[in-house]
């Protein structure tokens, strides 16, 4: 299992309906059923130098003896997680993390029988991985796939796996909350209090109607073992990426080719909205789905193809499981005004940061003000390369920002302001006319142009 910071890998991917009582019996009868599609994987790994050697110890050291002992094996690292089989013909869904560079890869049933297996495919961004069962003609016990959009907090749901490389052990607990982010691109995860410990990475996570609801992935941990706080993709994530794994061999993601940032409730009474929702646009790809609909920088999208947009990650998680060529309905408000476009989905491709370009050096005299917490000044040739300013931002360049003011932490030096409550700002007069306009107190918006990149953020004075 891998540790980053408190959060310890051990991913899980959900499916299943929820149910709706706790058996007084206990899971004994679930287990029966269940157990037999879950599996242990074990991975072998070949590394050490280019020749695949160990290196000798060095001469004149007590161990040199063994040099010539070992000679010429290779090291081996073996890895230890869980998976489940969704098809009879040996389909197994786990974590990549589990499989991840592994030269070997094996199966291991609970009647004890041990096969090797092969992947099919992997996606490292949801951490899901799919392999197939080496086995000529045996059908295997197979699990299905739930729905973890029926799943509830409070519902009962049991986790079967290898903790500590012992296989077949059961765990039961209740989600304790739904739609968890832990910083990853598309994190929508399920959060219960079954014990997750290493081994049970990539292990099914059931309801108690027996269908997978979720993927066993991460847990919350300050020593690396469970605490009562473990993580699960849902099977509404898993499930898709799963049969694209198995139909392609590889994920087939919808763009939209937009980015986006939450509303925050100060943004929300700075434009005049009842409530926060929606996300933002903060910047625009040329000739992307999003541009050719018409989405503008500072548009506010409030649904996505009939989903309610609650923040920028249900966004991007809604256009990346959208069908390439699919047609979505986007509702917006455009400076206060609604406004419903269509955007044609694209196929996700690889993304190629570029770098700002480097202006040419010049001096010339600096004029500042301050206000709003923010010290302002002009932009010019010599601002802009002492700033690194992206080469296409135009406005007003902020040097410095009070760290006792409403601004300290969500505007930078290097900043440039180009709208504010989506007005433009041409100069520094202009911006310093506009903010003369609020009283103490009072929000304004403003539209950043960070690095190339659109940020807003609502700042009162």
């Amino acid at each position: 299992m891998r540790v980053l910071a408190v959060i310890s890998l051990i991913l899980v991917v959900a499916a299943g309906a929820h149910a709706q009582h706790f058996p007084t019996e206990g899971f004994a009868d679930l287990n029966d059923r269940l157990s037999p599609a879950v599996v242990n994987i074990s991975t072998a790994q070949r590394i050490g130098d280019e020749g695949g050697n160990l290196p000798d110890f060095p001469e004149g050291s007590p161990l040199e003896r063994f040099n010539e002992f070992f000679g010429d094996a290779p090291r081996i690292a073996n890895s230890l997680g869980s998976g489940f089989i969704i098809d009879p013909s040996g389909i197994v869904v786990t974590n990549n993390h589990v499989i991840e560079d592994a030269d070997e890869i094996e199966v291991t049933l609970t009647d004890g029988r041990t096969l090797p297996a092969e992947l099919v495919g992997r996606d490292p961004v949801t951490d899901l991985a799919v392999l197939r069962i080496l086995s000529t003609s045996e059908n295997f016990p197979a699990v299905a796939f739930g729905d973890s959009d029926a799943a509830r907090v409070g519902d009962w749901v049991i986790a079967i796996g290898n903790p500590f490389g012992f296989g077949g052990s059961l765990t039961a607990g209740v989600i304790s909350a739904r739609g968890r982010d832990v910083g990853g691109r598309y994190d929508d995860y399920i959060q219960s209090d079954v014990s997750i410990n290493t081994g049970n990475s990539g292990g099914p996570l059931f309801n108690l109607d027996g269908d997978v609801i979720g993927i066993n992935t991460l847990i919350y941990s300050p020593t690396g073992a469970s605490v009562g706080i473990s993580f699960s993709i849902p099977s509404t994530i898993a499930e898709r990426v799963v049969g694209q794994l198995i139909e392609y061999g590889e994920t087939r993601r919808g763009y939209l080719g937009v980015s986006a940032q939450r509303v925050t409730s100060e943004m929300a009474e700075s434009i005049g909205m009842s409530r926060p929702r929606g996300a933002i646009v903060r910047s625009i790809v040329a000739g992307g789905p999003a541009a050719q609909a018409g989405l503008q920088v500072g548009d506010i999208v409030l649904t996505f193809d009939t989903f309610e947009i609650a923040d920028d990650r249900v966004l991007s998680r809604l256009a990346a499981e959208s069908e390439v060529g699919q047609q979505v309905r986007i509702e917006i408000l455009r400076r206060g005004e609604p406004l419903t476009l269509t955007a044609t989905i694209a196929r996700l491709a690889e993304e190629r940061p570029d770098g700002p370009a480097r202006p040419a050096e010049t001096s010339s005299e600096v004029v500042e003000d301050q206000i709003f917490g923010l010290t302002l000044a002009e932009l010019n040739p010599a601002s802009r390369r002492r700033y690194r300013v992206h080469p296409d931002a135009e406005g007003v360049l902020i040097v410095a920002v009070d760290p006792l003011s409403d601004a300290a932490g969500k505007a930078r030096a290097g900043d440039v302001i180009e709208e504010i409550a989506y007005t433009r700002v041409e100069d520094l007069a202009s911006a310093v006319e506009l903010l003369n306009g609020y009283e103490d107190g009072e929000v304004a918006l403003f539209q950043l142009n960070r690095g190339g990149q659109f940020v807003f953020q609502s700042i009162r004075r």
